[in-house]
């Protein structure tokens, strides 16, 4: 099964209009990161999940948001091997509907999941991008998803861990790539532009090896656009997640910062929920092939849906391009957000 990208649009249109709607929301993905364990470090899960995360509820929840998202016409699914059971669960519902097979997935090996299954973990995954772990992940992976298994990252790939110059992975993760799965990178970090650009110059067997970059882009840290419009340019795909900064563009997830806050009542002005107009800032950027979805219940999915139709006055646009927190801030913030 082939990975597709859409070719991208949404640049400025009559009127100075910047719209995400001529997009469509075949751009649209869904991600399971939320939904498949536990804890996470999403703003406003004890209002959107209570109490109720058992393995069972939380398979149950999956297979709601994954039917909505289907049925909306997102044909793409982001799961990882640290995200809890979300490998599991995804395969579990493609079994159980094995007529979707226009279904696209993208997985990422790098993390394991350590927190067995608890909200109150000291620690709920551990980083590994050794050759090892490739093997191992992998091997899972492919063991779960089969040929669904489209494109596979590496997980928070920096330039510190390594992987971006170990020879030996990249000739394992070569291999992969040559039997029919694409190869790439999630990135996260104040230095994601960083490894972007290290990713793009890495080739074995006279080909690149990275042709898809999945990196955090929002309207609060949208310091990766450049080095995702050059990936872009190169022909590799992107994907951007956290396009509500972990719900801090989402209704009732405003942390008291400046940029948030003011996100926030532009979309009122627009009569439009904050996911809406964050999303939708997203899609109007012309290099970002596809835009994940976090959501975790059928209503977020559709507000997040909407989002591909909507347009975003210049002015709007404008106000929203001087949100920018500086990175190392914006990233520092994240670190500190606890698991719940």
């Amino acid at each position: 099964m082939s990975e597709r990208f859409l070719p991208p649009d949404g640049a400025a249109g009559p009127n100075g209009l910047v719209s995400a709607g001529s997009t469509g929301v075949g751009r649209l993905g869904i991600g399971l990161a939320a939904v498949a364990r536990p804890a996470y470090i999403t703003a406003g899960r004890n209002r959107d999940l209570g109490a109720h995360r058992s393995i069972e509820d939380l398979r149950a929840r999956s297979r709601v948001v994954l039917d909505a998202a289907y049925a909306a016409g997102i044909r793409y699914v982001d799961v990882a091997r640290s995200y809890g059971r979300a490998e599991e669960f995804l395969a579990g519902w493609l079994a159980a509907h094995p007529t979707f097979d226009d279904v696209v997935v993208g997985s990422k090996w790098g993390y394991r999941y350590v927190g067995e299954w608890r909200l109150d973990a000291d620690v709920h995954e551990i980083k590994d991008h050794s050759l090892a772990a490739f093997e191992r992940q992998s091997e899972e992976s492919l063991a779960l998803l089969g040929e669904y298994l489209a494109i596979y990252h590496v997980h928070s790939a920096t330039l510190d861990t390594g992987v971006l110059t170990d020879v030996a992975v990249h000739e394992a993760m070569a291999r992969l790539r040559d039997s029919g799965t694409r190869i790439g990178i999630s990135t996260s970090g104040p230095a994601q532009a960083d490894a972007v650009r290290r990713a793009l110059e890495v080739q074995v067997g006279g080909l690149p090896l990275f042709t898809s970059f999945q990196a955090t882009w929002n309207v609060l840290e949208p310091s990766a656009g450049r080095a995702l419009a050059e990936a872009a340019a190169a022909g590799a795909g992107v994907i951007v997640k956290e396009p509500v900064a972990n719900g801090r563009l989402a209704p009732g997830g405003q942390d008291g910062s400046p940029g948030a806050a003011r996100a926030a009542e532009l979309a009122e002005g627009l009569g439009v929920p904050v996911d809406q107009l964050a999303i939708a800032a997203v899609l109007a950027q012309p290099w970002a092939g596809r835009v994940l979805s976090g959501a975790v219940d059928g209503e977020q999915l559709a507000s997040n849906v909407a989002a591909a139709a909507l347009q975003i006055p210049s002015d709007v646009a404008e106000e929203l391009a001087d949100l920018a927190e500086e990175p190392g801030s914006y990233w520092k913030a994240r670190s500190a957000r606890s698991w719940a």
